[in-house]
């Protein structure tokens, strides 16, 4: 019975990411596609170069899952490119106390490269069978201060307000209104703003004794910002 006990954990825990051409195509990544460009924070770096991308991509070839590109993940969803992902953490300025939202989980590995620098991340994703598939990855790869929530974004998570950090994954036409509202004083949220199929821009919106500021940065594709409409 000890024997099929301890087969049966073998089946359902990945071992942990320990392969040489993974951790070569990890590094190779960061060198060429986001240390040569603009993210310097060791922090983002460091976590770019832990996260096993390739296991949250698991439907393409790990050179693929590392390749400066988008990919689709189901359900007209995508995992956004590497570099819009360090970079979009190094813009909310990460740190090891904060408490961190994501909007748009996906296939959670924004959610994973957070977690490797702040102290939790609650993660929120619309479409239930994406929320169910990132929840058991990040569980089965370790990320115990992670915690994904199959809800509509567009509300945040006031139950755990304030955030010093939110960073949204998908492109709504406004800033949601609730999300500037569970910032944290000095809290920094990165958002893409703009109609689908139109110009987008991402938005570094940052909260200073109450009063919110906004700053785009750069033009940017993302996909819709997904609403619940039966609510």
């Amino acid at each position: 019975m000890l024997a099929l006990f301890l087969a049966s954990l073998l089946l359902t825990v990945p071992p942990p990411d320990t392969s040489w051409k993974h951790q070569r195509l990890r590094t190779q990544m960061v060198k060429q596609q986001i240390a040569t460009r603009d993210v310097s924070d060791p922090a983002v770096l460091d976590a770019m170069r832990s996260v096993p991308r390739h296991r949250f991509a698991p439907n393409h070839p790990p050179e693929l899952a590392y390749s400066d590109r988008p990919l689709p993940i189901g359900h007209e969803q995508t995992i956004s490119q590497p570099y819009i992902v360090a970079r979009m953490t190094e813009l909310v300025e990460p740190d090891s106390t904060d408490r961190a939202l994501e909007i748009g989980t996906g296939s959670g590995y924004q959610a994973a490269v957070l977690s490797e620098i702040v102290d939790s991340v609650y993660t929120i994703e619309i479409l239930p069978e994406l929320a169910t598939t990132a929840t058991k990855r990040l569980q089965n790869l370790g990320y115990d201060n992670v915690v994904v929530r199959n809800a509509d974004g567009f509300k945040g998570w006031p139950e755990r307000a304030p955030f010093d950090v939110i960073i949204v994954t998908a492109a709504p036409e406004t800033i949601p209104p609730p999300l500037t509202r569970q910032l944290a004083n000095s809290g920094r949220m990165i958002i893409p703003v703009g109609p689908t199929g139109g110009t987008q821009r991402l938005m570094l919106v940052t909260k200073e004794n109450g009063e919110i500021s906004t700053r785009e940065l750069a033009p940017v594709r993302f996909v819709p910002f997904l609403r619940n409409t039966e609510n």
